[in-house]
């Protein structure tokens, strides 16, 4: 696949249906089939097949089950690359884990290294540890999930990737620090910054209102989608003006070394 200096991405946020991989999948059918065909990523929020359960036994997918079946079929039929988390099982473990489909059929995947204690995600899913830099049509992509956001040093910008996206479930009473710490990342990851979150009530009766957002390598907002559920927010995404705003400051160069424990 050629490198492409410009990435047109579309961030979907939608209601979910409490625990039904069926429903949501025709949901977001629809939605993506009726994204424009020039579209290189669709990007879904975080468990985007069930709602952030904590009840992952009999909702729970493995790497060849239908949720994946159904993004290969549709990222072959769109020729575009899909992302969003969902449940897998998986040597006898659940993970929260983002999927990264591409067109061709190659699969990248990420597991969500921050599980939500607050919500006793540690108790029921394994963590990750491994980063993963997806490369995409030339660009370096690096996909985080929800709780992630609040670890910068988990996101920091060592890889010198282009693209920073996290998918998630984050509520209304703390929507002010989800479009904090984005804005933030970006500007200190001298990265395009994507965040997609869901919204809609949960079965716990938890309400989440979007915030859907893109940022520049300046934490510049360039497009927002607040509590609507709109077909989609695209946005297009330039390499070559971000490096060249790179070039211009220099501050990944002055970053801290480190080691992760």
């Amino acid at each position: 696949m050629e490198p492409m200096n410009k990435l047109k991405i579309a961030l979907i946020q939608s209601d979910l249906v409490w625990e039904n991989p069926i429903e949501n999948r025709n949901r977001f059918q629809k939605k993506i089939v009726e994204v424009s065909n020039d579209i290189d990523l669709v990007i879904l929020p975080e468990m985007f097949t069930t709602g952030f359960s904590m009840a992952p036994k009999n909702i729970a997918e493995t790497m060849d089950g239908a949720t994946i079946n159904w993004m290969l079929d549709l990222a072959k039929k769109k020729n575009c690359a899909i992302t969003g988390s969902i449940i897998i099982t998986e040597n006898n473990k659940y993970y929260n884990r983002l999927l990264f489909v591409h067109p061709t059929g190659k699969i990248d995947f990420y597991d969500k290294k921050h599980t939500f204690t607050l919500a006793g995600e540690h108790e029921v899913y394994t963590a990750g540890n491994k980063k993963n830099i997806i490369d995409y049509k030339g660009w370096k992509i690096c996909p985080l999930i929800c709780y992630d956001l609040r670890f910068p040093v988990w996101a920091r910008n060592t890889e010198n990737y282009d693209l920073l996206l996290y998918v998630a479930s984050w509520p209304k009473p703390r929507i002010e620090a989800w479009d904090t710490l984005l804005k933030a990342r970006a500007i200190e990851n001298m990265s395009y910054t994507v965040g997609v979150n869901r919204v809609g009530v949960d079965a716990n009766n938890y309400e989440y209102n979007g915030n859907t957002v893109a940022y520049d390598m300046l934490g510049n907002c360039l497009a927002k989608n607040n509590n609507t559920e709109e077909v989609s927010l695209i946005i297009e995404i330039d390499k070559e003006a971000q490096n060249k705003i790179r070039n211009k400051f220099r501050f990944l160069e002055d970053k801290d070394k480190f080691e992760f424990q």
